[in-house]
């Protein structure tokens, strides 16, 4: 097969879908690999470097978009990319759909197979593999952007997220106990805060009492415990998902001005539209902006911030389920697995996703069906 690695041009994103090690695999066995010229610079990884594990350089998208019969991305195509998929191309990236009806658009009238890697699941059949390293690094990333916010020069209170001896360490507060939160919560527990996470799943909680061992508090989810939460809490951090639809709107706009003044907001769930009726996507040259006295950071690829950990953490997941789809051909490789097949979003001009579907009011399309040839 023949792959297409196009340089990332959502704002200031770094990533690049294949790196290096991961060009040399598919190489290895047999395929043809082009890459657009200065796609992995942001992350010191050179042209130089790509043709000496036997890609092709390309001097632009287009030609690679033309050239390929599989696309490998970080984030979602932007227009100008949906104009260059064509039918028949696989795609195989980050999509979030749920809130983005114009990308949705777009590679419907591409008519290409869009796969996306937040809605792959695993052999359990509900976690991400696929997702869950870039929830990993966006929950770590989130505790460090909030303590940097809470700094008075920033929009903040001024409290120092772990205190010193005499005065309180920042309350920070976590809303969903699932990889991103439990992250969230790893780091901030690390740097002497307060901490609560709200959870509803009582497996789930049961899971997250037994390892923090009464160094996080662990509270079953309810509007009336999260309201009160939010009015008593330094730092919130919202890492609610539910796999590829739209991430609920658990914080309404009424309760920011009952919240502690220069309080942060981290909204990690904003690639899916985020948890709050305030928050809006920003980017990462001017990720936050004050709604009620309350700093919202609403950046929507927060992994690009460190671009290289991302990036790397990215492929090791990525790289055996993108082989398989080389090797044996995106329906071969989606009839073998079910898992993975969950993550056939568009195909043909039907979307194949039931909650996006729902999420975007169109039509569904159950896409075992468009494994028949």
């Amino acid at each position: 097969m023949i792959i297409g690695v196009p340089k990332e041009i959502k704002k200031l994103e770094h990533r690049v879908g294949l790196v290096p090690s991961s060009v040399k695999e598919f190489v290895n066995n047999g395929h043809e690999v082009y890459v657009e010229t200065g796609a992995g610079a942001g992350i010191n990884f050179s042209d130089e470097k790509y043709e000496a594990v036997g890609a092709k350089i390309l001097p632009d998208a287009k030609s690679v978009f033309a050239k390929a019969e599989m696309i490998i991305k970080v984030k979602e195509p932007q227009a100008q990319e949906c104009k260059m998929l064509r039918e028949g191309q696989v795609l195989f990236t980050y999509l979030h759909l749920a809130a983005d009806k114009d990308q949705a658009l777009g590679l419907i009238e591409s008519g290409c197979t869009a796969i996306a890697y937040e809605t792959v699941t695993a052999r359990d059949g509900y976690s991400l593999p696929l997702l869950q390293p870039m929830s990993e690094i966006a929950g770590r990333l989130s505790v460090q952007v909030g303590a940097y916010n809470l700094q008075k020069h920033k929009g903040g209170t001024g409290r120092l997220i772990g205190g010193v001896p005499g005065v309180r360490p920042a309350e920070v507060l976590i809303i969903g106990g699932g990889v991103a939160g439990f992250h969230a919560a790893q780091m901030a527990c690390g740097l002497g805060a307060n901490v609560t996470i709200l959870e509803r799943s009582n497996e789930r909680m049961r899971f997250l009492d037994e390892y923090f061992h009464g160094r996080a508090n662990i509270i079953y989810s309810n509007t009336d415990i999260l309201e009160k939460a939010l009015c008593e809490s330094d730092l919130v951090i919202g890492a609610v998902l539910i796999p590829g639809a739209s991430a609920p709107k658990l914080i309404s706009k009424d309760i920011l001005p009952k919240m502690i003044p220069g309080s942060v907001f981290v909204d990690i769930a904003i690639d899916q539209g985020g948890c709050a009726e305030t928050s809006r996507p920003t980017s990462h040259d001017d990720p936050t902006y004050i709604v009620d006295n309350v700093v919202h950071y609403c950046v929507a690829n927060m992994p690009g911030a460190v671009a290289l950990t991302s990036a790397l953490a990215l492929n090791h997941s990525v790289l055996p389920y993108a082989l398989e789809l080389a090797n044996k051909g995106w329906r071969q490789a989606l009839y073998d697995n079910p898992n993975f097949l969950n993550g056939l979003n568009i195909s043909s001009g039907d979307v194949t996703y039931k909650a996006v579907a729902e999420a975007l009011n169109m039509d569904y399309s159950e896409p075992s069906q468009k494994l028949v040839v």
